[in-house]
């Protein structure tokens, strides 16, 4: 199962690296849309945050999601984006054969202050790949205002949505 889930976010993050590689980097940048906003690098940079936060915590058993990083590089910077996508699904790989039969220790905020969880590293991945299609689906929002036109297949779209339903990018 494990290597599945990998396998899953790691074709993700690779729709992330064929988006920004057909878009330039004003268009990666732009916050001029709201009600928020944000960028398209805002919203990778903060896929990637999620990803670094399980990274980071593993070794200790504690993973604190409200601890991200904020790199702003990663929100301006398509080539420093990149590169952190692929050093990240080297880590992942890594993951693949490593002994996981424990639970692990996740602190969020759930609107109403933190509370920590136990996950398993298959569960948290998989809500971390969930997290970063969710955040996608903004950035298909973004580009169809922006009036730009790019063609990731299923890209935004959770796996269960039928191919039929799927408009945009």
């Amino acid at each position: 199962m494990k290597r599945l889930i990998i396998s899953s976010i790691n074709h993700n993050l690779n729709n992330a690296v064929a988006l920004l590689t057909s878009i330039d980097s004003k268009t990666y940048c732009d916050a001029s849309l709201g009600p928020y906003y944000s960028s398209i690098g805002s919203h990778i940079r903060h896929t990637l945050d999620f990803f670094d936060c399980i990274i980071g915590g593993l070794d200790s058993n504690d993973i604190d999601l409200t601890a991200r990083k904020r790199d702003e590089t990663l929100s301006t910077d398509k080539k420093a984006a990149i590169q952190h996508i692929y050093n990240l699904q080297e880590t992942l790989l890594s993951y693949i054969d490593v002994n996981t039969d424990y639970l692990i220790h996740v602190t969020d905020n759930m609107g109403q202050g933190k509370v920590t969880v136990n996950y398993t590293l298959e569960s948290i991945l998989a809500h971390a790949n969930s997290h970063t299609v969710h955040h996608y689906a903004t950035i298909g929002y973004i580009l169809n205002h922006l009036g730009i036109e790019v063609k990731i297949p299923g890209f935004g779209y959770n796996p269960t949505t039928p191919i039929n339903k799927r408009e945009g990018i």
